[in-house]
């Protein structure tokens, strides 16, 4: 993607507002913010519980419950109809909060202006949608229920300032801490909210506090001051499972590059196949070219791989992280870019690493070729943390990891996302209703559930070269506001049969291969 370097109004505004994060480590990081006094929401509050909307209530997004996570199954002959409902239902949400975006003026002198103009019509348009669902399911297996109860949305508060689960157990949701594939626990660590109490001083305004409340990049939308920690204030929280002695040790590495081609669409094959810009963000790929939301396993098959080994047309991709520095890309006025609320410029890794590694208990199997499996959720800031499961950190502080922080990287020190594959397989299906449950994590101990088996377990490393005191951010949903915790990853296996077995090989005889 070329880059157009051509600055906005805004974007010129943006860079007269920097806020400054005052770190108590000394260092100095200026925060981007695309908001000038006017504009954006100042003094967020709000907790983990929806409050009423009172006058005056200053809300920041509009939070709706998946209707994915209300379906058990789906049969195969009515997934795609579903898939494009569900991906419709994600358009109604982002418009609907692009309203909530435009007026929130009006919104916070009216409470019943924002029932009234936009929840109750989103509501009928998600009781549609799930009506169709019904109806799709009804006409070849068990009708579902219970679905109607996930129509109502609400608005509410960025919570932003209250650390969630700062002491909680990131169990194997973690990071590969040291670059080696190892189960991680990435938990926040103690202390990882240190160091924010100066964050807010908005030295570009010369008004001691503006920071938090309007420091915000992406024209208003996040990320804001308390969403970022000075790495250094975070304590080592990584625990490697023991690996027994049936432990499959072995390693193998796939290279397919850094995305220097910039290949980038706001689709995603996996959860709206058939949809264009069923993400609302754009994505990063490495691997397979084919892919786009149109893509079939057969144009998988037959597509061209940037991985050095050609035997691996598997297709990785991720959200893209942009710098706040007021400098436009080319998808500045489209879907994806600039239309859903992402903006700056995007940022190509320094480094990709893919490494597949096996099990601390057992033996691995084959993974079955097009099996699908997504890491993470991109709307964990309104669905909650449950599946939440990228973790961040920066070079030589690895060991300290974060699930719903931006990590600030002292000087010499650069921007690292991890993100940890699930490693057990139901040995059945290759996607699921949900795009979740034929896939599991493995327990603390490295051990499957109950029906699931081994696989190699993708471990992927994404480091960035970030200068240093510009503010980043991950491409989102527009509602939800750039959040960390939002972060998240895709993979489809297309390696060739042989190859697959190389790797399985390899692993599970303990070698490191490449």
């Amino acid at each position: 993607m070329r880059r157009t370097r051509k600055r906005s109004t805004l974007a010129n505004r943006a860079i007269a507002a920097s806020a400054a994060l005052i770190l108590g480590g000394g260092g100095l990081i200026a925060a981007n913010v695309y908001a000038s006094a006017g504009e954006g929401w100042s003094g967020w509050s709000g907790s983990q519980q929806q409050q009423p909307l009172n006058a005056g209530q200053q809300m920041s997004t509009i939070d709706c419950p998946e209707v994915a996570n209300g379906l058990s199954q789906v049969p195969d002959q009515a997934r795609a109809e579903v898939d494009r409902e569900l991906a419709a239902m994600d358009s109604q949400i982002t418009e609907a909060y692009q309203r909530f975006a435009d007026q929130k003026e009006q919104i916070e002198q009216d409470p019943a202006f924002a029932q009234n103009a936009i929840l109750n019509p989103l509501k009928d348009k998600r009781v549609a949608a799930i009506g169709r669902i019904v109806i799709a399911i009804d006409r070849i297996a068990q009708r579902p229920s219970g679905l109607e109860s996930l129509a109502p949305c609400s608005l509410r508060a960025d919570d932003a300032n209250q650390v969630k689960d700062q002491n909680g157990d990131f169990g194997q949701n973690g990071g590969d801490q040291n670059g080696d594939g190892q189960n991680g626990d990435g938990q926040n660590g103690d202390g990882q909210d240190q160091g924010q109490g100066d964050q807010g001083q908005d030295q570009g305004q010369g008004d001691q506090g503006q920071g938090q409340g309007q420091g915000q990049g992406q024209a208003g939308n996040g990320p804001v001051a308390s969403d970022f920690v000075d790495i250094q204030n975070v304590q080592p929280n990584v625990r490697n499972p023991r690996k027994l002695s049936g432990a499959s040790r072995g390693s193998f590495v796939t290279d397919c590059g850094r995305n220097e081609n910039g290949k980038f669409n706001p689709d995603n094959v996996i959860v709206a196949p058939g949809v264009s810009n069923g993400a609302h963000h754009m994505h990063d790929y490495v691997g397979n070219q084919a892919n786009d939301a149109f893509a079939s396993d057969d144009d998988l098959a037959n597509g061209r791989t940037t991985c050095r080994n050609q035997g691996d047309k598997s297709t990785y991709f991720w959200p893209v992280l942009r710098l706040q520095n007021g400098q436009n890309e080319n998808d500045a006025n489209a879907d994806g870019g600039g239309k859903d609320q992402n903006v700056g410029e995007i940022l190509t890794p320094s480094q990709v690493t893919m490494n597949f590694v096996g099990s601390p208990v057992s033996r691995v199997t084959a993974m079955p070729k097009f099996l699908r499996i997504i890491t993470g959720d991109a709307k964990a800031f309104t669905n909650g943390d449950a599946n939440a499961n990228a973790s961040w950190s920066c070079t030589g502080f690895e060991d300290r990891q974060l699930k719903d922080k931006y990590p600030i990287c002292p000087q010499g020190s650069q921007v690292v996302r991890t993100f940890k594959f699930q490693s057990c397989w139901d040995g059945q299906n290759t996607d699921s209703a949900n795009h979740r449950t034929h896939v599991a994590f493995a327990d603390g101990n490295g051990r499957c559930p109950n029906g699931f088996q081994a696989i190699p377990q993708l471990v992927q490393r994404i480091v960035y070269d970030v200068p240093q005191g510009t503010v980043f951010a991950v491409d989102s949903f527009p509602e939800q506001l750039h959040k960390p915790i939002t972060d998240h990853g895709d993979f489809i296996n297309v390696f060739n049969n042989r190859l697959m077995q190389q790797m399985v090989n390899c692993i599970n005889g303990g070698r490191r291969c490449a």
